[in-house]
């Protein structure tokens, strides 16, 4: 009796293993997909706050490139032109208002008007700044986006179901129908299929 108590146990011993080592290897392999997609994604972030649009190349979502240059150029643009003008008009204004016979004001604008001309200028200038800030952040934010959705499943296998909802609940003096609708997600696995070669 007590040998089979022990062949037992010892049997058990060997399962309650078996099982923790598949856990195991299963716990690892999965923590070795997540470092590699965390990799990924770190290393299409650093791209494109190095040069914008890498990342989005690295990705593969080369349609995006033209898109965040085209954004930068654009803000680049603005940025640049308006600080020619906001210099142009203080120093015409520091001109009008210094009292050096050698310095003159070269636009036809009183004090009043170039005070006014350099503080819009300013804030078309500080707008192309901020534009600029905005898109280099989008484009670091994309990147990382899109290297951790690569591996995100978008195939034939998931599937949206609507159903009708009834529930028969109970208030304090009378017996109700509620009516509603229930939102299903299912997501089934792809069969893998294995290739046949022949020679």
């Amino acid at each position: 009796m007590q040998i089979r108590q022990s062949i037992l146990l010892i049997f058990l011993l060997f399962l309650g293993a078996s099982v923790f080592s598949q856990a195991d290897t299963v716990k690892a392999g999965k923590t070795k997909s997540k470092k590699a997609i965390y990799r990924e994604a770190r290393k299409a972030t650093i791209m494109s706050a190095v040069i914008p649009g890498l990342g989005q190349a690295y990705n593969r979502k080369w349609w995006k490139v033209p898109i965040v240059y085209a954004g930068l150029g654009g803000f680049g643009y603005l940025l640049a032109t308006n600080q020619q003008k906001f210099s142009f008009y203080g120093k015409n204004l520091k001109a009008e208002n210094d009292g050096d016979p050698n310095t003159i004001n070269e636009t036809k604008y009183n004090s009043d008007q170039l005070l006014s001309l350099k503080n819009d200028y300013r804030k078309y200038r500080d707008l192309g700044v901020i534009g600029c800030a905005i898109i280099y952040v989008l484009n670091i934010v994309d990147a990382n986006v899109d290297a951790h959705l690569k591996t995100f499943d978008v195939s034939d296998d998931l599937s949206l179901e609507l159903k009708p909802y009834n529930n028969l609940f109970y208030s304090n003096n009378s017996y109700g129908l509620q009516t509603g609708i229930t939102l299903n997600l299912r997501l089934h696995n792809k069969p893998q299929i294995s290739q046949i070669t022949t020679d």
